[in-house]
């Protein structure tokens, strides 16, 4: 069966899916979306006939299903309420009742319980087989019933789960019910951006029904219940574990069929390698895929009691030098620079919902077209749809486990602990689903249990958890901040705007988990008109093209020495007030010119970037200020403040050991304010920008105007855009450049000059 078939075939089941189902929705026109604050250009495709349609499983396919998507009744009521008896009113879903998609767009209270309600039947000609009721994900728990019968509670909000209704149901209408709560920020289950009072790097909660819900028919004696799928490319071969759910002792027999195009190549049974002629391996540049069709019986050949059909992909990820004796990630047992976006999953109109699975897969081409071969998918677990367009597409994917609060924070000093004992059950029990329920998708490559030390807690212990449920994959301990050394398979460090490289290793590979964060707000594509941020804010789509491509200029210099294997770059599109995308949230923008992104990411070519010193920094000889470590008064930053009272001292400011910094003079309080004269030469003023070291956030004016607010930090000296008003207020001659620097944790530094960037 060629990866074409198989796709006929997910179209023919797709039909059958949605004839079942576009029947219970005949009243659409009860339905609109909420008015959002900004729509997708997919939102229009959205109706409640066609709520993503599509056949969820791609890896387990069977021929017969029912596609429950659409309008249901819903609830929002205290959870001290028993189940309503009259609903608020219609939600389509599988879209988050939070968002615009549902045409709800209501908030949902840790103190409350949301109530879905619909009708279904069954066909008739499934009369005689078992029904599975089947859920995509669901946040966070969820309790499920059919006909006024409790037939199961699920918690989790980011793996499927099932329900063998058979028992329960009647003929003609069935009633199902599903009850939900989520604590979402106020608990300690895996949430990943999830909370309660968005703001910053924290979005808008996903509560309830989030992906697909549907049912499907199997034998009453026997049923394939999970695939386990093992390539190993060093032999040619794979192996499938076939789980059976069987009712009956019969003995059963299992057939795995490997196809190339419509060709069986090889078979064999379950849990046995199944050698492959002339094998083709699953890369990036060439990601072939080879069906599998497994059939379970008395005598599965000629006569099966069950069938699925799945695919794999021949490929093989590890640890190994290169030529230079640097120890690198290997894809197919060879050195592949890794260069990808940090991937956040969030739709304007869906939160945690794409509006279709077209703008499912535009997500992942457009970071192909880009020059990408690789996306971190940033805590949040997607549904299998997602990564079955990375391996059809040829994406390679880190996956993060969902941030949690199951243990108190790791800091560089000390190691987290679980916050309770159930907290981090939960967690790992999550974490476990994740890798079962994600494992046979050959995109992804690496786990990542912890980002930045977010509840991160015993991390070597959690290491080896991962590594025993999935020893085909490389684990990530934790991305960022709190590295153990020695500990998983890499050496994740994030810089902003960066890039930087954690020093190589004889062990681990070293990678530069997160960087850039070059921000461009565009009018009409922003989820606030005001109050938009990115980790540095620029003013053009040209400025934004001119600094990625020296970014990435830099992280290629890194991948030679120290021997960076893979870089991640923050990030593929706008999220919320995040403007720090490639792409504006609602996906109609590409910022920077994509054929210069593409080149490269791809390392060919690089823009050419000409930097003119025009006031040095201190970096070559230090600079004397005036400043002050006691807060002054108001007008402290205007040019006819009188400064005579305040120290003098050459810069730069800040304390040893500071990644990047030069230190004149020692400051080592939360604040500082310094001001100094200058002389400026001639000038262009679309041309000059700040060259700036802070550590941490930093305001600077010239000439008693805001010139510009830097956030964060960073780990060198960096071009900084001025604000329109700072151009203007600079003039040839003499200026006054006053800056305050706020330090909370970490090192601290702060200088700065002016440069001309063409």
């Amino acid at each position: 069966m060629t990866i074409r078939a198989l796709s006929l075939l997910l179209a023919a089941v797709l039909v059958a899916g949605c004839a079942s189902s576009s029947a219970q929705d005949t009243r659409a026109s009860e339905w609109k979306p909420a008015a959002g604050p900004l729509m997708t250009r997919w939102a229009k495709d959205v109706s409640p006939r066609n709520a993503l349609p599509e056949y969820p499983r791609p890896q387990m396919v069977r021929k017969d299903w029912q596609n429950l998507n659409g309008l249901w009744d819903y609830a929002i009521k205290p959870k001290t309420e028993a189940t309503p008896t009259l609903f608020d009113g219609k939600i389509l879903v599988p879209y988050p009742i939070e968002s615009a998609l549902s045409g709800v767009m209501k908030k949902v209270t840790p103190d409350d319980r949301l109530w879905y309600h619909r009708t279904f039947r069954v066909p008739s000609q499934w009369d005689g087989r078992r029904i599975l009721l089947h859920f995509g994900a669901v946040d966070w728990d969820a309790t499920v019933y059919v006909n006024g019968k409790e037939i199961g509670n699920h918690k989790g909000g980011y793996d499927g789960f099932s329900f063998d209704i058979t028992a329960a149901l009647v003929k003609g209408d069935n009633k199902l019910v599903v009850a939900v709560t989520d604590p979402t920020s106020a608990g300690s289950q895996p949430r990943g951006k999830q909370i309660l009072n968005p703001h910053g790097i924290w979005y808008t909660p996903t509560t309830g029904i989030w992906q697909t819900v549907w049912m499907e028919p199997v034998s009453p004696q026997v049923a394939i219940g999970d695939l386990i799928i093992t390539p190993d490319l060093d032999t040619s071969s794979v192996k499938v574990d076939v789980t059976l759910d069987a009712r009956t002792r019969a003995a059963y027999r299992t057939l795995v069929e490997v196809l190339d195009g419509d060709k069986v190549i090889a078979s064999g049974e379950s849990g046995k390698p199944i050698r492959i002629d002339s094998a083709k391996a699953w890369s990036p540049d060439s990601p072939h895929l080879y069906n599998l069709r497994i059939s379970v019986g008395i005598d599965p050949a000629r006569n099966p009691i069950d069938r699925v059909d799945s695919y794999f992909g021949l490929r093989k990820v590890s640890l190994g030098k290169d030529d230079k004796g640097i120890t690198r990630i290997l894809l197919n047992n060879k050195f592949v620079f890794q260069v990808g976006p940090l991937d956040q999953g969030f739709w304007p109109d869906g939160l945690y919902t794409a509006p279709t699975d077209e703008a499912l897969r535009y997500d992942i081409e457009i970071t192909r077209k880009l020059g990408f071969n690789m996306a971190r998918k940033h805590v949040k677990i997607e549904p299998a749809r997602w990564y079955y367009w990375c391996d059809k597409l040829g994406l390679l994917v880190w996956q993060d486990m969902p941030s949690a609060g199951a243990g108190k924070d790791a800091t560089n000093a000390r190691e987290g602990v679980p916050s309770s004992p159930e907290a981090a059950a939960q967690f790992e029990k999550e974490l476990a689903a994740m890798i079962n329920g994600r494992r046979n998708h050959p995109s992804i490559i690496m786990w990542v249990p912890f980002n930045e030390g977010w509840g991160q807690y015993e991390t070597a212990r959690i290491v080896d958890l991962v590594r025993k449920l999935d020893p085909t994959r490389l684990v990530n301990g934790a991305s960022g901040w709190h590295d153990r050394p020695g500990v998983g398979d890499v050496h994740d460090i994030h810089a902003y705007p960066g890039p930087a490289a954690p020093p190589a290793e004889e062990k681990r590979a070293i990678v530069l988990g997160e960087f850039g964060g070059l921000g461009l707000p565009l009018e009409g594509h922003t989820w606030v008109s005001k109050g938009n941020w990115g980790y540095r804010n620029l003013s053009s789509a040209k400025r934004l093209t001119q600094d990625y491509g020296k970014l990435l200029k830099r992280a290629y210099e890194l991948k030679d020495n120290p021997g960076l294997s893979a870089i991640v770059y923050t990030q593929t599109t706008d999220v919320e007030v995040e403007v720090n995308g490639l792409l504006t949230y609602d996906r109609a923008v590409i910022k920077p010119d994509l054929e210069t992104v593409a080149r490269a990411n791809q390392g060919v070519a690089f823009p050419e970037i000409s930097i003119k010193t025009l006031v040095p920094t201190s970096q070559q000889k230090g600079i004397t200020w005036r400043y002050t470590t006691d807060k002054p008064a108001d007008d402290w930053f205007k040019t006819d403040f009188n400064d005579a009272s305040w120290k003098q001292g050459p810069g730069g400011f800040g304390t040893q050991g500071t990644p990047g910094a030069v230190i004149g003079t020692q400051w080592n309080t939360s604040d500082i304010w310094i001001r100094r004269e200058f002389q400026m030469p001639g000038f262009d003023p679309a041309t000059v920008a700040l060259l700036l070291h802070h550590d941490e956030d930093a305001e600077v004016y010239i000439n008693g105007v805001l010139a510009a607010r830097a956030r964060n930090f960073t780990t060198d000296y960096e071009e900084v855009e001025l604000t329109k008003e700072g151009r203007a207020a600079l003039k040839e001659g003499r200026n006054i450049m006053a800056i305050h620097c706020k330090q909370t944790t970490g090192g601290q530094y702060i200088d700065a000059g002016i440069v001309e960037v063409k």
